[in-house]
């Protein structure tokens, strides 16, 4: 498990760039290192596995990485139940590609959807081996609520804490359940100086849509922590990533002058789709990570961000921050 270390200073992102990184430590003693990198692909390291049999969730399944890892997960046997904001887009995606899936709605700004959604899951009776929190949005332009919480946050950290929390016993009841989160370089590259700013989630106080998309980044890390922690004594892991630079629809929001910082330096690291997903499927699947959980990972290979990523304090706290938001719902 990840140790509380002090706050490190980030090194700075290249302009609006979604995987800035800090000044990384060294890896974390213990988890196994894989013999995949940066450039290793999302079906390279899931080649010859068998997942026939496991059912796996990914959020925002339409487009991007979310999509890339539906298709290699059901191209590995996995039933895949493939989640988007509405009926039209989860089904396009599902029928696209080869292998068993099943389209549900998962609209992360509607907590009574995500209810239903949840119920509908538990309903089919079966575990669920594989949950990826992969949707989310990314600097939104001007400050935006929903249920009074600033919207970057509520999407891409409430919706997901709840969508978790439904379905924990299916993940539990798997042989050996995993929950992966899909985080940023920004969870340490541009978050609030005081990492999360419990005093000011509605935004009210002041809102930089870049700080804010790191808040929300920092979140996932946290709450994979916190989570991690809860499940000991238990089969089922928790674990975050950040994917790496990759040229997706995500990033529609960014100012012109971003965007043509990304398609110039940013095109000199950014990686293929393939692999942008590579990570979330080697976490999701590698035999290799049965027993890790509360970690970081980068290009296949776990990593210790430094900043607010390892404050199990703060970690706490947002669980019980986000409990209070979710009221009903958790």
């Amino acid at each position: 498990m990840l140790q509380a270390t002090p706050a490190l200073l980030a090194a700075p992102c290249v302009a609006g760039i979604s995987a800035c990184t800090s000044n990384d430590l060294p890896p974390p003693a213990g988890v196994p290192i894989g013999p995949f990198g940066a450039s290793s692909t999302a079906e390279e390291v899931t080649a010859g596995l068998d997942l026939g049999g496991k059912t796996a969730l990914v959020t925002g399944c339409n487009s991007g990485i979310g999509y890339e890892t539906m298709r290699v997960l059901a191209l590995r046997g996995a039933h895949v139940l493939g989640a988007a904001r509405t009926p039209e887009k989860a089904a396009d995606a599902c029928t696209s590609v080869e292998g068993r899936t099943t389209p549900v709605v998962v609209e992360l700004t509607e907590l009574e959807t995500i209810a239903a959604t949840a119920e509908q899951i538990r309903g089919m009776n079966t575990p669920i081996d594989i949950l990826i929190c992969n949707a989310g949005i990314m600097q939104l332009p001007e400050l935006e609520r929903v249920n009074g919480i600033e919207k970057q946050f509520f999407v891409n950290h409430i919706g997901h804490f709840v969508l978790v929390n439904q379905l924990l016993e299916q993940v539990i009841a798997a042989p050996q359940g995993r929950i992966v989160n899909v985080s940023s370089g920004r969870a340490t590259g541009n978050p609030p100086d005081e990492g999360i700013q419990f005093d000011n989630l509605s935004g009210e106080r002041g809102y930089d849509p870049s700080k804010a998309y790191g808040q929300s980044k920092l979140a996932n890390v946290l709450f994979t922590l916190e989570l991690a922690k809860r499940l000991q004594g238990t089969r089922a892991t928790a674990n975050a990533l950040r994917p790496g630079v990759i040229a997706t629809n995500l990033g529609r929001h960014l100012p012109r002058w971003q965007v043509i910082a990304l398609e110039t330096v940013g095109s000199l690291f950014t990686k293929t789709m393939g692999q942008g997903a590579a990570t979330t499927c080697y976490v999701a699947t590698a035999p290799a990570l049965s027993e890790t959980s509360g970690y970081f990972f980068e290009h296949c290979n776990p990593i210790r961000a430094g900043g607010y990523t390892e404050d199990t304090e703060m970690a706490a706290k947002l669980w019980a921050a986000s409990e209070e938001i979710a009221a009903g719902y958790v």
